[in-house]
């Protein structure tokens, strides 16, 4: 199956975040970023609705069976899964308990915790593969954050497994890292949806899609 069939099959996400109230539009800066961003996206809302949210994470179990089985760019072997703080780490939890897969995550303490700046929670050991999970990216600085920290402990990372891809960049910057990404839906495919189905003018439409291609590289 391709990917552009594969993003139609999942084009119920779209729907469900639209009904929680998770797709916005106005004025947002993102993250770090300095540009204005014309649509915002918060699948952490999907903790609001746990049916959303396990159905979420099997696309994502299935989407890995799918990668593992191809011969070129797929998902490789992992041993433990890796949640990005915080929007991965509902996403990686319930892929966990559905794979029975152990997981981990980089954990930001504080300025008095012992353990230092950022350490990792959860038991592993050095030489062990691990697939991260986010649920959305834009440029990718996140997960590289966490990758460098994995790998800073001797484990290894390959693989990146993302809900949303905001199209910003974020694929090209992990490729540079050695991290191939893998995403279940694009953002402009569910501004094609949102447009289709008349929730959303041409004109907004138009905007959101005008400055996607102007930030491709973030």
């Amino acid at each position: 199956m391709s990917n552009v069939a594969r993003e139609s099959e999942n084009l119920w996400l779209a729907r469900s975040l639209w009904e929680m109230g998770a797709v916005r539009f106005g004025d947002f800066t993102l993250g770090r970023s300095t540009v204005h961003s014309p649509v915002y996206v918060n699948p952490r809302l999907l903790i609001s609705k746990p049916t959303s949210l396990r159905r979420a994470a099997r696309v994502l179990v299935m989407e890995t069976t799918f990668e593992m089985a191809r011969r070129r760019q797929g998902v490789s072997p992992f041993d433990l899964v890796a949640g990005v703080p915080f929007g991965g780490l509902h996403l990686a939890t319930t892929f966990s308990i559905i794979t029975r897969v152990p997981m981990i995550y980089v954990y930001p303490s504080t300025d008095n915790d012992l353990r230092g700046t950022r350490y990792i929670e959860g038991r592993h050991s050095e030489g062990q593969s691990v697939l991260v999970i986010d649920d959305l990216v834009t440029t990718g600085g996140s997960i590289i954050e966490t990758l460098d920290r994995l790998r800073s402990e001797g484990l290894v990372v390959k693989d990146a497994l993302v809900l949303i891809d905001r199209g910003q960049g974020a694929r090209e910057r992990l490729r540079q890292h050695g991290c191939n990404l893998h995403t279940i839906l694009s953002l402009e495919v569910m501004l094609n949806y949102y447009l289709s189905t008349g929730k959303i003018t041409e004109a907004l439409h138009r905007k959101c899609i005008d400055y996607l291609k102007a930030n491709r590289e973030g």
